[in-house]
Parts: structure tokens; C-alpha cells; sequence
């Protein structure tokens, strides 16, 4: 199992190029099965996960070729998918693939709006309610289908199509508008959808979706309108740049100092986390190339965040953000409203020498003037890459394990710290 180790105490300088967005990508290629022509996404990361969703949609019939391939290209840039769903020849989604990535389970939309049918497991370790999965159904049953629930499986059937409706979700979920957006695109009259997220993530999709045909609105606000179309045509689209990867690697600079450019970011889709970083001592602007971070040898000044639905604080970079107010001249608070169980990393940092007081879903992090090396655990994605910012930081060697988590939403992290001045590298074994 591969090792990131890091041997901490350098700043960072140069450029570091901004991959696609992986949570872009994924119901982009899932929206490639509403239509029979051939949907071109660039700009495409090389992730784990993009190349387990490129399995699940092949077990579906997809035919999914990499374009443009030669020799000589930036290994940094995006991949160009051409994805071919004219025959699907199965629409089952068993459960030893989605259960390795949620998100998966969005194919359920397309596969009932195009095919009438569709039986879709459950993801792995989902009570139904919990992440809701039945937001995603209740968006559904709003516009016809019928469901049920057997042995696992999401049984559903439209056999005469899906109807225009109104979909109100109680709670904000980027998950449940994928699943409605794609559901309404081809469905029969007007569906409005209420409560929607808010995402740039959510407005990527629409925007491919109307190069597709579809007739959506109001994408990127809570009241999205849709005007189902026949049917849809294929399109070429560029998955817009990763906006969590974007501010992983502005809190790493804050973390250690330097000046670094993210090349091809775009400040308009993390404002919030910028404007943190900048209370926090760092020196943010937007450049021609994308985005300039900077931080002289001031120290870390201590802000108090709350994660928020866009365009508020992303649950996203709170771990990376809590690594980084580690080493404030000062106690902050870090509360999580969005997701349960989001502080697996606080121990793992506490290894490294962090102070992080847990209360419910706030953590207070006494900030402290040294983090020193030591082996620690990879738990979950985001968890994985704060330990990475900390190491950066800390003094001495950081051996970081399980960075199977990294490489399902970093594209070759080490190799673009490295070339900023990191000491990094992966040890594979």
C-alpha cells in the first residue's frame, strides 16, 4: 500500500495547475447516458474515482474512449472522455460498485428517464435517511416513478415516462439535484425544483445538460425550472476547474508560507474560503493566469468558521482549514453542520502535536508554534490531504498512510507540491 512521506519545513513557490473538478465530473459522465449521441467532456481529472465510474457506466454498455491522447502532452492537463451511450444493454447497478462510490448511484435518473427502468443498489452503509438517498427518491416519486425497495436494490419503473412536478427538498442536497436536474431534463412538461443546492457543481451539469438540448433555468440559485425536451443530443463540454483543490492548495501555502499561483482556478467559485484565508493572514487576488497566494513570515492570525450549503464555507476544506489553524497565534472554532462523523482527522493531527478540543460538532484548536513529524492514518479523502498540509509544516518526518483516499480526489498532489519546493514524495510498496 503506497506512503506519502514529507519532510516538513519549506515554502512553497511557483505554479500549480488547478485539475477539473471531480465532483463535476462524475454527474457529467453520469448524464451521458440520457442521450444516444456521443457527449465529449474535457478537462477531465485523473482520479480514482473517474476511472471506477468509467467501470460502472461500462457495466451498463457505455463505451468510454480517452481522445486526444499524444505524445508529449501536459500530464498535468485534463483528459478528454468521448462517451457513447447509444445501447444500453443493462440496467442494473450492482451493489459491488456502487457501494464503492456514492455517487454511482445518480445513474438511477438517466437510466429511468431513458429506459423506463432501473434497479440501482443502495449505497454501501447507507440507513435510508442518513446522506438522504431518499431525497433522491422523493424527487423521483415527484415526477412519476414508481419505487420500491428490494432485497438492497432501488426497484424503479416509468414505463409510459416521467411527468413534469414540484420538488421540494427539506434540506439542501447536491446529491438529490443531480438526481432531479437529469430525471426533469426529458421528462413530459414543467418541473420546478425548490430548495435546490446551490453548488457550481449543480450549475456545470445544467450548463452541459442545455448544450445537450435541455431547457433549465435558474441553476446556480434554490428555485431551478426545467422544460422537459423528447429528447437529448450529444455536446462537448469542459468540466469546470476544482474548487476544493483550488483551496487545499491556498490553505498549504498559507500553511507554510511562499507565493504560489493556481493556475486556471477561479476565485468566483470559492469566495468564502478565500475571503477566510485572507482574515487568517494570507494574501489572496485574482491574476490573469487564476489565483495568487501569498504569505510573508507573519504568523497565522486564529477565525472562527461554520461549514454552510454554497456559497458559504465548504464542508470540503474543513479538515485542510483546521490543519491549518493548528499553528494560529490564537484558539479558533471549526463547526461542521453538514456531515456527521467529520472529524476522524483530529486524532491523526493531535499525532503531529495539534491541540483540538472536540464538543459535539465543533472543534476549538489551540494553535500552537510547532508541529513535529511523526506516521499517521489516512481516514477518509479530505482527512487525508489536511494531514498532507500539516506535515508540510511540521517539523521533521511526516509518513503519511492510506493515501488510496488522496488519489480519489488529488491528481498527482505530491508531484505538483513538489515542484513548488515540497520535500514529497510516494513510497510505493
Amino acid at each position: 500500500m503506497d506512503k506519502i512521506r514529507i519532510v516538513g519545513g519549506r515554502t512553497l513557490n511557483g505554479t500549480i495547475p488547478i485539475s477539473g473538478a471531480k465532483n463535476a465530473a462524475l454527474p457529467l459522465m453520469i448524464a451521458g447516458l440520457l442521450t444516444e449521441e456521443k457527449l465529449t467532456l474535457e478537462n477531465v481529472p485523473r482520479l480514482a474515482d473517474v476511472a471506477l465510474l468509467q467501470r460502472i457506466l461500462g457495466n451498463h454498455g457505455v463505451d468510454i474512449t480517452t481522445a486526444g491522447k499524444r505524445n508529449g502532452d501536459d500530464p498535468h492537463a485534463g483528459q478528454t472522455l468521448e462517451i457513447d451511450a447509444r445501447a444500453i444493454v443493462d440496467t442494473t447497478a450492482p451493489y459491488d460498485l456502487v457501494s464503492r462510490m456514492r455517487a454511482s448511484f445518480w445513474v438511477i435518473a438517466p437510466l429511468i428517464a431513458r429506459m423506463g427502468e432501473a434497479r440501482v443498489s443502495l449505497p454501501g452503509g447507507c440507513a435510508i435517511g442518513t446522506r438522504p438517498v431518499d431525497f433522491h427518491l422523493d424527487a423521483l416519486r415527484a415526477l412519476g416513478a414508481d419505487l420500491e425497495i428490494d432485497a438492497g436494490y432501488v426497484v424503479a419503473r416509468a414505463p409510459k415516462g416521467l411527468q413534469g412536478g414540484r420538488i421540494v427538498f427539506p434540506k439542501v442536497s447536491v446529491g438529490a439535484t443531480h438526481t432531479a436536474l437529469m430525471a426533469a431534463a426529458t421528462a413530459q412538461g414543467e418541473t420546478v425544483i425548490e430548495n435546490a443546492a446551490r453548488e457550481p457543481e449543480i450549475g456545470d451539469l445544467a450548463a452541459c445538460l442545455n448544450k445537450m438540448g435541455a431547457r433549465i433555468s435558474g441553476a446556480g440559485t434554490a428555485t431551478i425550472h426545467i422544460e422537459g425536451v423528447p429528447r437529448l443530443r450529444g455536446a462537448r463540454h469542459a468540466v469546470l476547474p476544482d474548487r476544493i483543490e483550488t483551496g487545499t492548495y491556498a490553505m498549504a501555502v498559507a500553511m507554510t508560507g511562499g507565493d504560489v499561483t493556481l493556475a486556471g482556478a477561479s476565485p468566483d467559485l470559492l469566495e468564502s474560503a478565500l475571503d477566510t484565508l485572507r482574515q487568517a493572514g494570507a494574501q489572496v487576488e485574482a491574476t490573469n493566469e487564476g489565483i495568487r497566494v501569498r504569505r510573508n513570515g507573519a504568523g497565522i492570525l486564529p477565525v472562527d468558521v461554520e461549514t454552510q450549503p454554497f456559497p458559504g464555507f465548504p464542508t470540503d476544506l474543513q479538515a485542510q482549514f483546521m490543519a491549518l489553524m493548528t499553528k494560529a497565534k490564537g484558539n479558533s472554532r471549526i463547526t461542521e453542520t453538514i456531515f456527521e462523523n467529520r472529524f476522524m482527522h483530529v486524532q491523526e493531527l493531535a499525532r503531529l502535536g495539534a491541540r483540538i478540543h472536540l464538543d459535539g460538532d465543533t472543534a476549538t484548536v489551540e494553535g500552537v508554534e510547532r508541529l513535529t513529524g511523526a506516521p499517521v492514518m489516512a481516514t477518509d479523502l479530505r482527512a487525508s490531504v489536511s494531514l498532507v498540509i500539516a506535515g508540510l509544516a511540521a517539523e521533521g518526518e511526516t509518513l503519511v498512510q492510506r493515501v488510496y483516499h488522496l488519489d480519489r480526489g488529488f491528481e498527482r498532489l505530491e508531484e505538483k507540491l513538489a515542484r513548488c519546493g515540497a520535500q514529497i514524495e510516494r513510497i510505493s510498496s
